[in-house]
């Protein structure tokens, strides 16, 4: 079972997700259109049934369920989830969630015609063996000839520098206050695991809230990844650049 504290990391988050993003509303839109453009070449133009297994507060799924298709989503979190349902209906859109581990997904097999696991939450999983059973466990719930979208951080040129921060990202709250997110990364001896302190700066009367929660992640590569999707039966893996397709993320692409 996943470790606890990352669920409560993703709980805690939750409220304040959107902030990690500039401008969220714009970022469900854009990777929405981005990813429907990639389902509906690979397997028709029309609408198809996705699952989200990593849907967080909704960032992928909300704008694939603007672009008409059938998505249900789930998180680890339950806080996230819930709020990813609540974005959705906001915005008119129907979005059943749950909370579920990707690794043991509660559907049937065969139940869709693709699976979206973006953010990076891949690299949440610091095993081999939590890895193999995500990508056996979305591969189980794809139709014959489903599709995988995988998004992940590139981290070739990290594991090379071994980066202990990131750049901070600045967004507006909704009463037009800003909020600053960065993150400080704490490299493990074998050179590809790190844990991060996740912190955000929020606005409150004049002076400034610090808000820290640490996670675990595993800087795969895409060489890496390829190895674990090939391992699982995926077939025809591609990788998509963000400059080539208008995704924020290199993107994987895989048929069952």
């Amino acid at each position: 079972m996943p470790d606890p504290p990352l669920e409560r990391f993703f709980n805690q988050l939750a409220p304040t997700y959107d902030l990690l993003y500039p401008d969220w509303s714009a970022a469900v839109a854009q990777q929405g259109r981005a990813l429907d453009a990639y389902v509906r070449a690979a397997l028709g133009d029309r609408p198809h049934t996705l699952l989200d297994c990593a849907c967080g507060i909704g960032t992928q799924a909300i704008g694939l369920a603007a672009a008409g298709h059938a998505v249900t989503g789930t998180d680890l979190s339950p806080v996230a989830a819930a709020r990813a349902a609540h974005e959705a209906a906001a915005r008119g859109l129907r979005l059943p969630v749950a909370a579920a581990d990707m690794r043991r997904l509660p559907f049937p097999d065969a139940r869709f015609d693709a699976v979206v696991c973006a953010d990076n939450s891949l690299a949440l999983l610091t095993t081999p063996e939590d890895v193999r059973a995500a990508l056996g466990s979305m591969r189980r719930v794809l139709r014959p000839g489903g599709l995988l979208l995988l998004g992940m951080r590139a981290y070739e040129e990290a594991r090379r520098e071994h980066p202990e921060v990131l750049p901070p990202r600045v967004a507006r709250t909704p009463d037009g206050g800003r909020a600053v997110t960065l993150q400080l990364w704490e490299w493990h001896d074998d050179g590809e695991h790190y844990d991060f302190d996740l912190i955000q700066l929020l606005p409150r009367g004049g002076t400034w809230e610090v808000r820290s929660r640490r996670a675990t992640s595993w800087a795969l590569t895409r060489e890496q990844v390829t190895a674990f999707g090939t391992a699982a039966g995926f077939e025809r893996l591609v990788w998509h650049e963000p400059a080539a397709d208008g995704y924020f993320q290199p993107l994987l692409t895989a048929r069952c």
